[in-house]
């Protein structure tokens, strides 16, 4: 007889389930329906026009929102044209100079103040 005889090999049960499927609440989808109504809207209005003028189109963001926005635009030129105006070879010496500054990782702290 093996030691794994009296071990059950069927699945496990949760309780207060009666047939072994989970019961999951489904999640509503109020944004994505708000969101298709939108844009049945927008494509209605723009087949609609029959003058031919262009509208813009509509920003409902937040003041906060538009200025985040700019200001992580802004950022990410500065990198890239960070990046753009050194070459590899000057990115690593500058990379070896910030290691050489630094402390060695590895080193023994003073413990006493005897010696």
């Amino acid at each position: 007889m093996s030691e794994y005889d009296s071990v059950s090999r069927s699945s496990l049960n949760l309780k207060g389930v009666s047939d072994k499927k989970i019961n999951k609440k489904k999640k509503k989808k109020d944004k994505e329906r708000e969101a298709m109504k939108m844009y049945e809207q927008v494509s209605n209005t723009k087949s609609s026009e029959e003058d031919g003028k262009k509208t813009k189109p509509v920003d409902k963001r937040t003041k906060a929102e538009k200025a985040f926005d700019g200001a992580r635009e802004k950022r990410e030129a500065e990198l890239i044209i960070d990046k753009a105006s050194k070459t590899h070879k000057e990115r690593i010496m500058l990379f070896n100079s910030h290691l050489d500054a630094m402390t060695e990782h590895f080193d023994i702290p003073k413990v006493s103040w005897t010696k």
